[in-house]
């Protein structure tokens, strides 16, 4: 099999810290590999070294004459007027024409028709990753290098990336802490580990699963050379003055020498997550009712929403950017006030909210120590220490400034502060950013074990896929609550403007135009199930509230009945014992029942009609569907 890129012996450090050390690997044709490792260890500076941004301190890396490597830079340097004049300079210059390639990608990554037209410096800081990005992806490049190239996408546009990079015709290698995309990418996975490289192919889970069963025998081998190398030397101390046995003591020194030593395995430090609840008896941790907020009072983002959390729900808030996420987070918190509604939770409920720009919160001067201690009064020295360790801030990193932390660093702190207090509710904007695969992982389990309430806004699908219980979406211009898994929302409704299949439909500018105007086309599967999923959910607003009072009428029915039943035997009594006066009360008590059941039995025969009636109406709507189907 042809390698397009080769490194041979490649060592790179900082300072005394070593990165990896005389590392060889290959990039085969037609290969997407996804590159893991812990934060620190390497991953970025890898593709740097292969980009040629960056020199190794020895080795080589090496690829065919004119092979064209695309790399992803943070560093952002526009010179066009607008957002498309920029994108379509990604194009190579004989394909300067293919405008419809440039729109596709454009819509694809979400940027907006109005966003075309605007100077690259009004872009937010996201956008403005997402045009550089959108430019590599255009430029025709035999081999991507994508370093979280999701970290400024909201999901549809990772799910429109990700089907993308599948279909991606050269090579690619991939950074990404969401390891539900880069399974879904990848044909091989590549881990920097302990200073050196290991590729396999397959996904993620095996390659772990391959590193722990080698390190388990690794281990074994370790213990058991040790307990052979202390029995040789036992018997060369025991025997070494006797002359007889000279021969076997020096075989042994011999065997000693060609044994070696493995060294014990570092221990590899990690982020662990475990937070503290706090019981809650209740059913309900929050109420929602009438939510309405905007930033603009003509434009509201929310409007008129209501949700009830209950006491071990797994609610995930999901939806494109800009649509109002992390503002209806903020509303439940209670960081925002609502311009209409109300936000309700009982004394007993104690919430913990997370979201980045909490950093700013922090103050400066004080140590990681001092600021995760802050978290909660009555936080022990003893536990601050653990907390900081969970964090990866241990011995004298725990007295490191805020001043001087980076945006991850500071992220981490925040996390730090959050486990110091007992919730029994926790809403988490996204809370994987700066976190690489293997924290997201152990914050998955974390969030998994945690008795009590979560609200979490994540684009992150591995997540959604292995936690979400309810989802409150963000679709089509407003915001609905999906009752049921992330999976059964795909199936059930669905992204807008994804197929059947799941794949991105073609976006009218792409399609191109003329004068024939095409017949509409019939209603794709998903299509029809998202009517299908409507018209069931109206069905149920308009039913419910008529069997709601149609059982309320018939229990009322049924106990007056009952009552009556109870109230004859009890003037049987009456007359055996001649008691005249009980006889007479009881005779009216009876009666009053009687119309009562009347009552109730004319105001039930009507709903029962508007009932079914309407029920008959639901069920051919749904009977339509079905044979769209």
């Amino acid at each position: 099999m042809q390698a397009m890129v080769q490194a041979d012996e490649l060592s790179k450090s900082y300072g005394k810290q070593v990165l990896f050390e005389g590392v060889s690997f290959k990039i085969n044709r037609k290969e997407r590999v996804g590159v893991v490792g812990r934060n620190g260890h390497g991953k970025t500076t890898l593709f740097r070294l292969i980009a040629g941004l960056e020199e190794a301190d020895a080795g080589t890396i090496s690829a065919p004459r004119n092979y064209r490597i695309g790399y992803v830079e943070q560093q952002l340097a526009f010179t066009q007027p607008t957002v498309l004049e920029e994108a379509i300079h990604g194009l190579p210059p004989e394909s300067r024409d293919q405008v419809w390639r440039v729109e596709k990608i454009l819509d694809g990554l979400g940027f907006s028709r109005a966003d075309w037209t605007k100077n690259p410096a009004e872009l937010s800081g996201g956008f403005q990753v997402r045009l550089n990005l959108t430019k590599v992806l255009l430029a025709d490049f035999n081999m991507l290098l994508l370093d979280e190239p999701n970290n400024y996408l909201d999901i549809t546009s990772i799910r429109w990336l990700e089907k993308f990079l599948i279909a991606w015709p050269g090579e690619l290698m991939l950074i990404t802490h969401d390891r539900s995309f880069m399974d879904k990418v990848i044909t091989h996975v590549m881990a920097i580990h302990r200073r050196r490289i290991k590729k396999i192919e397959g996904d993620t889970a095996k390659l772990y699963t391959q590193i722990a069963l080698e390190e388990e025998t690794y281990e074994k081998t370790r213990i058991n050379d040790e307990r052979k190398r202390k029995e040789i030397e036992q018997f060369i101390a025991r025997f070494r003055a006797s002359a007889q046995l000279q021969g076997l003591v020096e075989s042994r020194k011999k065997t000693l020498v060609k044994m070696g030593r493995k060294d014990k395995l570092e221990t590899i430090k990690s982020l662990e997550f475990d937070f503290a609840y706090k019981r809650f008896p209740g059913k309900y941790v929050l109420t929602a009712e009438g939510l309405t907020f905007g930033y603009q009072p003509d434009r509201p983002l929310i409007r008129d929403f209501g949700i009830c959390i209950g006491a071990r729900d797994r609610v995930f808030v999901v939806g494109p950017n800009g649509k109002g996420k992390t503002t209806l987070l903020k509303l439940l918190a209670g960081a925002l006030p609502p311009d209409q509604g109300t936000v309700v939770s009982l004394q007993a409920v104690a919430a913990g909210y997370f979201e980045q720009t909490n950093v700013q919160s922090l103050v400066a001067s004080n140590t990681v120590l001092e600021e995760i201690a802050a978290g909660d009064a009555s936080v022990e020295p003893a536990q601050a220490r653990r907390l900081a360790g969970l964090m990866m801030f241990e011995d004298d990193n725990a007295l490191k400034k805020i001043a001087v932390l980076s945006g991850g660093e500071k992220s981490r702190v925040l996390l730090g502060k959050l486990m110091a207090t007992p919730f029994n509710l926790l809403l988490l904007d996204e809370p994987t950013n700066h976190l690489d695969l293997e924290s997201s992982d152990a914050l998955l389990t974390a969030i998994d074990n945690f008795p009590g309430a979560v609200i979490m806004v994540t684009h992150n699908e591995m997540f959604l896929e292995a936690l979400a219980e309810r989802l409150i979406v963000f679709q089509n211009g407003g915001v609905t609550v999906f009752e049921g898994s992330y999976e059964r929302f795909l199936e059930r409704v669905g992204w807008s403007g994804e197929d059947d299949r799941g794949r991105p439909r073609p976006s009218a500018a792409a399609a191109g135009s003329g004068p024939d105007v095409p017949a509409p086309l019939p209603p794709s599967r998903k299509e029809v199930r998202k009517m299908r999923s409507d018209v069931i959910a109206e069905k149920s607003r308009i039913l419910r509230p008529l069997e709601k009072h149609i059982a309320e009428l018939e229990k009322s029915i049924e106990a007056a009945e009952a009552e009556q039943t109870r109230m004859n035997a009890e003037i049987v009594t009456a007359s055996q014992a001649k008691d005249s006066s009980r006889i007479v009360l009881l005779s009216k008590t009876i009666h009053q029942l009687r119309r009562m059941s009347d009552a109730y039995f004319e105001e039930l025969e009507p709903l029962l009609d508007d009932f079914e009636m309407k029920k008959a109406t639901f069920d051919q709507r749904l009977a339509e569907l079905d044979v769209l189907d």
